[in-house]
């Protein structure tokens, strides 16, 4: 349950922080309204998750040939969430403005996470942290792709169906600072429980 935990709140900070996929969403919906914009939220909600399946599957195969592979990878990632972590806290204020001149299709929300950098570090960094060697790597992906199946809905529907409030909120270069701080927090203690189980793991 610990773990669980740990990869919910993840998910869900990292989720929730502004990005791409946040900011896109957001002008989405305040320039072509919520109906016309569900294809691309359902693209992202559900495009994501199956980048993690993906980018899971092959680091799985790895790490069955190689299960040292699968401890160094995991320190390595600990230790970029904590500078990912420090990064938010630390990041300036985006300018939460888009150029969008149309809605984006299913298929396009879907095919931009594998060219979204942001993406890529929250799937590399989940599997990388939030699997064990010990355990069945498969089913820990899947596992963590099903955790962000069920937080992008109201993450990123936050976006879409509160836009204007949440533009408005977060326009402001104060309030922006202090909500990357509390997601930067969050995102720290979620790796807590994995950096124990792993000292652990050493010791005994």
């Amino acid at each position: 349950m610990e773990l669980l935990l740990a990869i919910f709140v993840f998910a869900a900070s990292t989720s929730i922080t502004p990005g791409p996929n946040n900011i896109m969403i957001m002008a989405s919906g305040m320039n072509f309204g919520t109906r016309k914009s569900l294809p691309h939220y359902l693209g992202i909600c559900i495009g994501f998750p199956a980048m993690v399946v993906l980018v899971g599957l092959g680091f799985g195969f790895i790490f069955d040939e190689y299960p040292l592979i699968h401890e160094i990878i995991k320190i390595v990632g600990i230790v970029y969430l904590v500078y990912l972590s420090w990064l938010i806290a630390n990041s300036a204020p985006k300018s939460l403005d888009s150029t969008e001149t149309q809605p984006i299709s299913f298929w396009q929300a879907v095919l931009f996470q594998w060219v979204n950098p942001k993406a890529w570090i929250m799937a590399t960094g989940a599997v990388a942290a939030y699997t064990s060697a010990a355990s069945d790597i498969y089913s820990q992906v899947l596992l963590i792709a099903l955790v962000f199946f069920a937080v992008s809905f109201p993450c990123i529907g936050s976006w879409l169906f509160f836009g204007v409030w949440l533009k408005k909120l977060l326009k402001d270069s104060s309030n922006q600072r202090v909500f990357n701080i509390c997601m930067a927090l969050l995102l720290v203690m979620s790796i807590i429980p994995v950096t124990y189980d792993l000292i652990r793991g050493y010791v005994t």
